[in-house]
């Protein structure tokens, strides 16, 4: 991985040279937003239909399904997914819908399996979704198996995280909607990782949501009385089509301790500093503790424009001793006390904000690229057709990309 490699040490020395020159990123210009794409039901749909139920989603992580027979049953957006590693090693996904007569197969959660049976009859299916069992099958009547598995949804395991898309028959490239990206991504080593854990939490519009994830501006106002002294409101954004790296030029980074030392030598832990996103709901973390732990804010429109639910997973690089569980626990009510007590605690007021007719539209100053090019990307693949997405993907809309 030595371009990648490469890439990350030349971002390394990006941001030192903004700490150096107490200098953030400035775009060329305002980016103005209708207040109404937050809140109209209309507009709403479309977001969920044409982004979330079209691109690839981020609904698991290699190390919660390492084993074979093992599976991760989630909803998403009312759509019930099965992910499984069938006996060949290889990760599938499916709907999670039994083809007799529309049972959810499994409940949701995870595991360990060689055949799931459904609830109601008890139709079964082996983990690469095969229909394997009929009950009763003289008495049903013929059934062509080959035709009646588990529908396959299309599915990408790439740096230890399961991707998979809702729409049965997209074809995606999936190469394109990356742009290299999950070669950075594999720096992290989440593969390696032991899942520590997960929880959730509701908030404002999905939008308002992650706007706050592309966001360093707040980080000194908002967060003052918890992590917020001493960071800075500046950030380098880099981009990988529509996915971001958001780089604080701030003398807590971890990078500015690499000053003198020859660059064959970071170490790759220090080079992976600063906010990951992987668009459209994802945004990843790091902590150091004794090892690193990330927090991977997993981010869904909830019930309508008003609401979304965000899952905090933690990965841990180190072994679950009783230790690291125990310090687990007092992590993770931290970082649920500042996202609900904080960031979502006012982005649902932004929300009222947003109804209140205060204003027509929200500026994204020239300093906030990074929400910028969100706002631009959510825009663009709205307009897009399915047989644009990935030409889209690959040529970028305009906004800088790597």
């Amino acid at each position: 991985m030595a371009d990648s490699r490469d890439e990350l040490i030349r971002m390394a020395k990006r941001t030192m040279q903004g700490l150096a020159e107490n200098k953030g990123e400035l775009v060329d210009a305002q980016y103005r937003v209708p207040v109404e794409y937050y809140f109209d039901q209309d507009r709403w749909q479309l977001e969920v239909d044409r982004i979330f139920k079209r691109l690839p989603l981020v609904l698991g992580f290699s190390c919660q399904v390492r084993e074979v027979g093992s599976y991760l049953a989630v909803t998403v957006l009312g759509v019930p997914v099965l992910m499984a590693r069938g006996s060949d090693g290889e990760m599938r996904a499916f709907l999670n819908v039994c083809r007799h007569r529309g049972a959810q197969v499994v409940e949701e959660g995870c595991g360990k399996a060689r055949r799931f049976s459904c609830p109601y009859h008890a139709w079964s299916y082996n983990t690469q979704g095969d229909l394997v069992g009929i009950f009763e099958a003289a008495a049903f009547g013929d059934v062509d198996r080959n035709t009646h598995g588990l529908t396959t949804l299309p599915v990408t395991e790439r740096a230890g995280i399961i991707w998979v898309t809702l729409t049965p028959n997209s074809r995606l490239d999936h190469d394109a909607f990356f742009r290299g990206y999950d070669k950075m991504l594999e720096h992290h080593h989440f593969a390696d990782c032991h899942y520590a854990g997960g929880q959730t939490i509701t908030g404002a519009n999905w939008k308002i949501a992650y706007d706050g994830y592309l966001d360093f501006y707040h980080l000194p106002i908002l967060h003052r009385n918890t992590f917020g002294p001493d960071t800075s409101p500046k950030a380098l954004f880099e981009a990988w089509g529509p996915h971001q790296r958001l780089m604080a030029p701030d003398k807590r980074t971890s990078v500015n301790t690499l000053e003198g030392t020859p660059e064959s030598e970071w170490p790759e832990e220090k080079l992976v500093f600063g906010v990951w996103t992987i668009f459209p709901h994802v945004s990843i973390a790091a902590f150091d503790a004794e090892g690193k732990v990330y927090m991977i804010s997993q981010l869904f429109p909830g019930e309508g424009p008003d609401e979304s639910v965000t899952t905090q997973h933690f990965l841990h690089t180190q072994p679950l001793t009783d230790a690291v569980k125990e310090s687990m626990v007092s992590r993770m009510a931290f970082m649920v006390k500042v996202v609900e007590d904080e960031d979502y605690k006012t982005g649902k007021e932004i929300q009222r904000g947003m109804r209140s007719g205060a204003m027509s539209h929200v500026t994204f100053g020239k300093n906030e690229g990074g929400t910028q090019a969100f706002h631009k990307w959510v825009q663009a693949i709205i307009q897009a057709d399915d047989d644009q997405l990935s030409d889209m993907f690959s040529t970028g809309i305009g906004t800088k990309s790597n």
